[in-house]
């Protein structure tokens, strides 16, 4: 894995959105067991709601639906350890090193007990919480969250695409001095559905190549980006998270170190909090 690595953002301040920013909300900084936590903090307008992002997601991408919610709680979401403008801890990434954070937050920055809603790996963090901290966890929201796929060996063995996903993740980014963020879409196959795949044409990843290149050469020091009015802002989102994600947080789901002794069976039958599972409509 090499030497050890800081993140070159731990502490950034993002750019708050409009409506965030009429609604409202943040952007504050946590001090957890070590580990510097950023999250967005709405108005006190009702119990409290923790929002955690999936995994190379930033508290960001819960924008949308933020404001809304505020109307109802107290809105916190949260950039999990490797990721965003937390810190990086290399070689220290579980579901009991993650969640223990947010075991922390959960005491001392809520300080009472809240509706955590996590999605993709954000929902078993969720349901983690629920488990070994069900003082501070009224009910839990698992917002597609691969409960049971994301076990070993099952998540290699049968969950390939996501598996390979993170793997490929791995390959291309994982060398953080050597690396071009758009080779992430290179090669990748895309499931559009049961019988269809969708690949980016190696063309466009080499003018997305040239936008985030060129972002770069005009914000040194910051996140990366990009600015070009022919790509969707979505992609300027996952430029700017792929930018602020620790590769060995991927690398820990891809060899093993993630997961330790935590059973999904095990937590779904402790739990005694109310839980909602969605499975939301997709498309590419």
């Amino acid at each position: 894995m090499g030497k050890p690595y800081e993140n070159p953002f731990v502490g950034y301040v993002q750019p708050m959105p409009r409506a965030l920013h009429r609604a409202g909300f943040a952007q504050r900084f946590a001090e957890v067991g070590g580990v510097t936590l950023s999250y967005a903090q709405g108005p006190p307008a009702g119990p409290p709601l923790v929002l955690v992002p999936a995994q190379m997601a930033l508290w960001l991408t819960y924008a949308p639906v933020m404001p809304a919610l505020a109307e109802r709680f107290e809105v916190f979401a949260v950039d999990v350890r490797g990721h965003g403008s937390s810190s990086w801890t290399p070689g220290d990434y579980s579901w009991d090193s993650v969640g223990g954070d947010l075991a922390r937050f959960l005491e001392t920055v809520v300080g009472r007990p809240a509706i955590v809603s996590g999605n993709s790996s954000g929902g078993v963090l969720a349901l983690w919480l629920a488990v070994e901290v069900p003082a501070f966890v009224r009910a839990i929201v698992l917002e597609d969250a691969p409960v049971f796929s994301v076990e070993m060996p099952r998540f290699r063995d049968r969950d390939r695409f996501v598996y390979e996903g993170l793997a490929s993740f791995v390959r291309k980014l994982g060398d953080r001095e050597n690396r071009r963020l758009a080779d992430y879409f290179r090669g990748q196959v895309l499931p559009v559905s049961e019988r269809r795949v969708k690949r980016l044409p190696d063309w466009v990843v080499n003018l997305l190549d040239r936008a985030v290149t060129s972002y770069e050469r005009r914000h040194p020091g910051q996140p990366s980006g990009v600015d070009a009015w022919w790509l969707p802002r979505l992609m300027d989102e996952l430029m700017r998270s792929l930018s602020m994600f620790d590769p060995d947080f991927a690398r820990a789901f891809v060899d093993g170190r993630f997961y330790g002794d935590f059973s999904h069976e095990r937590a779904l039958r402790a739990v005694r909090c109310p839980v909602l599972v969605l499975h939301g409509d997709w498309h590419r």
